[in-house]
Parts: structure tokens; C-alpha cells; sequence
């Protein structure tokens, strides 16, 4: 096997100034951008700017695209960030299927790979199908893998990476799962909530910041990742509108096997003093309600499933709604974002019927913006967007 983790503490990329220089890079996308430019944007002086460029040439991580012209005095040179230099690999452990994906720097699915999996099952088979599957997906390609990011169902505590009492799946209570898995494979391994990881895609469309230290912008810019391309197939296309660029607080819900929730606050995403933020399938709406796998009565989670499994997906829609509608005047978020298989397969019925419940002009309910792998493709960003200086958004690292 080629690939290893030689890349993942390149010593380039040590430097804050670094970071930001190649987070600038990504952002310019193909056309690259000029030396002159990144030390206006980046408020570093031009002398800086091309050491920095100069090691990141040397690394492979930027090139020479060309020369521009100017509007006094000889062309510029340009520079352009190389995708393929390194790839980090994102994994969404589901509660019934596992799907991988690589990516390259620029957030560009390069493969993925999906399969059935019983997360309620064996761990220890689920060890084995997951380790599987990111070697099959590595086999014969990149050799500088920066990491494997991993999104499951909660609870669990991102900063130790262990798994609580996942809802459905208790076996994974106490298992090191950061830990065993980067043993296994051989690389940093990070993990988080399935919620949060998509968040933390959705999050990073924003504009890249343009001075040293200051926080993410969030509105329209680069647009992160680019298209998917991989053996599965792209997500299902849908009427309903898409989020152009998450704002900097949004809350985004999912609802395929589970209903959960990631929310961003200023550009972060929050995850709470013990990573129990975003458990919103487990708030109680009906107190004489359907018993819920939690072992709570009327949570949204039981009866927006119970909802879908009938056939009622004006009623499921409703129910995510009134959630939706208390996130909205609990936290005064701007945007609620929906995402996973359920709400694909009738975005505009969940689209007009979760907004319709929330009722407020100024909170836009739209779909996720995003690629194929929301959770997947937002797990390979755990790992990416240390290397470009967005430690903000990722709130930390828990790298094993």
C-alpha cells in the first residue's frame, strides 16, 4: 500500500500565515491568484508572502499558473493551489449503510465508496467494514492521506472520541472508536456527530478570511467543494430551492434513519460543554406521545419516523417544523438548512411545510447546499480545515 499520513504535520503548513496564504490559494480556485494579491488580502508584506509561496512550491502544495497582466510595470506571476498534493477521507457511519469518501484539498470528491452496515450490530464488525472500506477506497491512489474524518449518530464526545449511548446502536457506549480505528489504518482519525460534520461543510462556503486571525466570513464565496464524481451517483434532483451560501448561524436538520441537528453560531460550529448540542430529534413535543428509542415519550424524532413510515410526509413536515420554529426563537438563527435522504425524496413538500410552520419572513428554510455526501464529504473537512487555518470552525481537534 502507497498511501500514509507523511503530509499530516507538514511543517509548511505550522505557520498561521501559511494556512491563511493557502486558504486564500483554495479560494482563487483555478484562475490562482498573484503574490501581490495575497499580501494585500492577507495584510503581510510581500516579502513574506513569498517565502510562504515559495515553501508551499517546494511541498507541492501551489504551482505557477501563468502571468497576469498588470495595470503598471511586468505581468504578475500567478499561483494556483494543487488539489491532488494531498487527500483527506471522509466517513458517515449511518445507521444502516457506511459510505467513504476522498478528497482532495480543494474539497473535490475524487471516489467514494458506500455498503450496507448495521451500526446496531457488532462493533467489531463494523470496525473491520470501515477500515475496509477507506483501504479500498485508498487502494492504488494517493500516497500523502492527510487523515480520516468520522460523522456517526450521537451522543458522543468529540474531544476523546468515544462514542456514547448512540440511539439504536448502545454497543458503541465507551468504545474508542478514534483511537482503534487510527490504529488500525495509520492515520490521524477524527471524530464527531454526523450533524456536525455536515455543518462544518456547510459552514466553510463562506468567503476566506483576509487578515491575519480574523474570524470566517460566511456569505457567497468559493464554494468549497466541487463536483462529486465517484461509482454511486449524485444525490437526487429536487425543485426545491438551495441555499446559495450558509450564513453564519444556521441550524441544519437531517432526517434519513434518525432526525439530529448541526448548528453554527457566528461561524463555529457548536457543539456545547460535552458535544450534547444538536440532539434535536430528542426534544419532546407530545408528553403522552409514541415511546421514542431514547426511552422518552413524544420526542420529534419518533413521531416526524413514525410520520414517514405512514406515508404522511405533510405531517413529518409539520412535526420538523415545530422544532425548526423553536431552534428559530431559542437561538434567532438565520437560516434552517435540510438535508438527508427522507427530506430528498420530497424536498419541496418539506421545504413549504417546514417553513410554513416556522413563519418568519427574515429565516430562510431551504435545502442544503452541498455535494452527494453532506456528512461524508463534512467529515474529510474535520481534517482539512486545520491545514488551512479554520481551527475556528472545527471549535477543536481531537486528532488521534
Amino acid at each position: 500500500m502507497k498511501w500514509s499520513n507523511a503530509g499530516a504535520n507538514l511543517p509548511v503548513l505550522r505557520s498561521h500565515n501559511a494556512a491563511l496564504v493557502l486558504d486564500l490559494l483554495r479560494a482563487a480556485g483555478h484562475d490562482g491568484i498573484s503574490r501581490l494579491e495575497l499580501a494585500e488580502r492577507t495584510g503581510l508584506t510581500p516579502q513574506a508572502v513569498s517565502k510562504i509561496t515559495g515553501r508551499l512550491r517546494e511541498d507541492g502544495m501551489a504551482t505557477e499558473a501563468g502571468r497576469r497582466a498588470s495595470t503598471g510595470g511586468k505581468p504578475r506571476t500567478v499561483l494556483r493551489l494543487v488539489p491532488y498534493a494531498a487527500h483527506a477521507v471522509g466517513l458517515h457511519l449511518d445507521r444502516d449503510e457506511l459510505t467513504a469518501v476522498l478528497v482532495d484539498l480543494a474539497g473535490t470528491v475524487v471516489a467514494s465508496r458506500t455498503r450496507g452496515l448495521d451500526l446496531g450490530g457488532a462493533v467489531p464488525y463494523a470496525f473491520s467494514a470501515a477500515a475496509g472500506e477507506v483501504r479500498a477506497l485508498l487502494a492504488g491512489g494517493p500516497e500523502r492521506v492527510l487523515g480520516v474524518g468520522v460523522g456517526m449518530p450521537g451522543p458522543l464526545d468529540h474531544r476523546t472520541g468515544i462514542p456514547g449511548r448512540v440511539t439504536g446502536a448502545p454497543g458503541w457506549a465507551g468504545v474508542p472508536l478514534r483511537d482503534e480505528l487510527a490504529e488500525r489504518l495509520g492515520v490521524p482519525v477524527v471524530l464527531d456527530k454526523d450533524t456536525n460534520a455536515a455543518a462544518l461543510g456547510l459552514a466553510l462556503r463562506g468567503l476566506p478570511r483576509t487578515r491575519p486571525g480574523a474570524a470566517d466570513a460566511a456569505g457567497p464565496g468559493h464554494g468549497g467543494a466541487g463536483p462529486a464524481t465517484g461509482h454511486t451517483g449524485a444525490a437526487p434532483a429536487c425543485p426545491a430551492p438551495a441555499a446559495a451560501a450558509a450564513p453564519g448561524s444556521f441550524a441544519y436538520l437531517h432526517l434519513g434513519t434518525g432526525l439530529g441537528a448541526g448548528l453554527v453560531i457566528g461561524g463555529v460550529v457548536h457543539r456545547g460543554a460535552r458535544t450534547g448540542a444538536g440532539e434535536f430529534g430528542h426534544q419532546v413535543v407530545q408528553l403522552d406521545g409514541p415511546v421514542c428509542p431514547c426511552g422518552n415519550r413524544g420526542c420529534i424524532e419518533a413521531l416526524c419516523l413514525a410520520a414517514v413510515a405512514r406515508g404522511d410526509l405533510g405531517e413529518a413536515a409539520r412535526v420538523l417544523g415545530t422544532g425548526a420554529a423553536n431552534l428559530v426563537r431559542l437561538l434567532d438563527i438565520e437560516q434552517v438548512l435540510l438535508g438527508g435522504r427522507t427530506v430528498l425524496a420530497a424536498a419541496e413538500t418539506f421545504v413549504r411545510g417546514v417553513g410554513a410552520v416556522v413563519g418568519d419572513d427574515a429565516v430562510r428554510v431551504a435545502l442544503a447546499e452541498g455535494g452527494a455526501y453532506p456528512v461524508a464529504e463534512g467529515a474529510a473537512q474535520l481534517v482539512l480545515a486545520p491545514l488551512f487555518g479554520r481551527m475556528e470552525a472545527t471549535d477543536s481537534a481531537n486528532r488521534a
